[in-house]
């Protein structure tokens, strides 16, 4: 048996009777954000076994981007009849954050699964597992940042003081990254399906995303554009960053789409969390 409170070799107990759902995700919860260090460990396990053998590393996923910011630079600026001083910063945000989400989604599908050994042989909190896919994919994502700070300063792009308010995008960036991996990774582990349909879904959002084209371009359209949500959550940061700022309805409209999420995934959890062993 392991030592420990968190993780012993006991059991799920589940009382059809009494099956006391919301007592028990509470407690997931609780136990799981207590074990942040489990989750971290085991982040950086997945990345050290992910790139074992590879001389760079996680640094692959930096020069992919490069190639692609040289290439989408180049090629887009002069499509879209824009400067490469004032395009290239734009599609250097967008893209770096774009990859960010898409990356955390793709990976929220395969949260529960890919821990299907430890789900039926550990007592360990659903929560560590959603934390260690954010903390990987966050860790994955610190490679890429510093593209972001080269770019602005080749073209002497610097923000003001309110570059800060990329914090609160960033934290928002991150809660919706947790409750994907709770939602998507039970999802997934129950109809196998969904992963190849997020997929696609995550392929049309980045060319109706105004990733390698500025919102401006829409004209008087652009108005709508609140009403995608990874643009609103992508604006968060974006917008303080290469913008000014973001406009107030991209905020509103970012933390109400948190919000429903959230609720969704947490609601999701609560009711089927007893069955989740049962799915991976």
């Amino acid at each position: 048996m392991l030592a420990g409170p968190l993780i012993t070799t006991e059991t799920y107990s589940f009382d059809a009777a009494a099956p006391r759902r919301v007592e028990l995700a509470r407690s997931d919860f609780r136990e799981g954000f207590a074990s942040w260090r489990l989750a971290w460990t085991l982040a950086r396990l997945d990345l050290r076994n992910r790139y074992r053998g590879s001389v760079i590393g996680p640094f692959w996923v930096t020069l992919s981007t490069v190639a692609m910011l040289v290439g989408l630079g180049l090629l887009y600026a002069r499509l879209l009849g824009l400067s490469l001083a004032d395009y290239l910063p734009h599609l250097t945000v967008s893209l770096v954050i774009w990859n960010v989400i898409a990356t955390m989604v793709g990976d929220a599908c395969s949260t529960m699964t890919s821990a299907e050994g430890v789900i039926r042989q550990l007592r360990i909190p659903f929560t560590v597992h959603a934390l260690r896919t954010v903390f990987r994919n966050a860790l994955t994502a610190a490679h890429n940042l510093p593209l972001i700070l080269l770019v602005l300063l080749i073209f002497w792009k610097i923000p003001g003081p309110e570059a800060l308010l990329a914090l609160p995008g960033v934290a928002l960036l991150l809660a919706n990254a947790f409750f994907a991996s709770l939602l998507l990774g039970m999802l997934c582990a129950r109809f196998r399906d969904i992963g190849p349909i997020v997929t696609n879904v995550m392929q049309l959002s980045f060319f109706l995303t105004p990733i390698i084209w500025k919102p401006e371009l829409l004209k008087e359209a652009a108005v709508w554009l609140p009403l995608n949500p990874f643009y609103a959550l992508l604006e968060t940061i974006r917008g303080p960053l290469v913008e000014g700022g973001g406009a107030p309805i991209v905020w509103l409209a970012a933390i109400l789409y948190t919000l429903i999420f959230g609720t969704i995934a947490i609601a999701f959890f609560v009711r089927f969390r007893g069955r989740l062993a049962f799915w991976v």
